[in-house]
């Protein structure tokens, strides 16, 4: 088989997305550790348009975007499982979804950079996102195809990490119980596939991470507030 490498950054969902896709697979790969704050000239070759992780390379050619690299390692090992259904209606309605994910995924963490009553808006407009998500798309399925894990749960696999630690950071609780019961299931079950139990970040890590990015994106926000921006 010809050589796999996957560029990245430790703290990337979009990343993570490939890492489980190749995993679920069984496809043996490289590793490469980017620096995005500093990008290297491999990073800058593989990636001229969008200088921007994830890079998958398959054979010495890169593919980037994430999602464009699941449909490709989807089409290029079709052993199971298969991330996108083989309906072609039911593959619609997956790409609608992971489509919606990555359109609205900033409304998402809106409140990371904001304090007190535009921090509740954000959060408020996140909730909402939230239970489109709870209502139209889980309802009580297992996975967001039904009983087997695909490519709108690797998509939305940052909502399995990531908003625990960005909410304790903001001081905002994003998830509920009681609120988000479907999306609560749906995270427990996703944490609970081997694949993804022995591959995803350090919350730790991702807690210092996320400190630094708060008051980096706060300053900025309260500068542009009085300076204009």
């Amino acid at each position: 088989m010809e050589e796999v490498k996957v560029v990245g950054f430790w703290a990337s969902p979009y990343v993570y997305r490939v890492i489980w896709a190749l995993k679920l697979k069984g496809i043996k790969f490289e590793y490469i550790e980017e620096d995005i704050f500093n990008k290297s000239d491999l990073l800058l070759q593989l990636n001229p348009v969008h200088k921007k992780v994830p890079v998958f390379i398959h054979g010495g050619k890169p593919i980037a975007e994430s999602i464009v690299i699941l449909e490709y390692i989807d089409e290029m090992w079709p052993q199971n499982p298969l991330l996108l259904p083989d309906d072609p209606m039911e593959r619609a309605i997956s790409r609608f979804w992971i489509k919606f994910g990555d359109d609205e995924r900033k409304r998402f963490f809106g409140f990371l950079k904001k304090t007190g009553e535009e921090q509740e808006k954000a959060t408020i407009d996140a909730h909402n996102h939230l239970k489109i998500l709870e209502e139209k798309v889980l309802g009580e399925k297992k996975f967001f195809g039904g009983n087997s894990i695909g490519m709108a749960d690797l998509a939305f696999g940052w909502l399995a990490f990531w908003p625990e630690v960005v909410g304790e950071v903001a001081g905002v609780t994003l998830l509920e119980h009681s609120s988000f019961p479907n999306l609560m299931a749906w995270i427990e079950n996703f944490k609970n596939v081997a694949v993804i139990k022995e591959s995803h970040p350090d919350p730790h890590r991702l807690l210092g991470y996320f400190r630094g990015i708060r008051e980096v994106r706060k300053w900025n926000y309260m500068s542009c507030k009085t300076k204009g921006c």
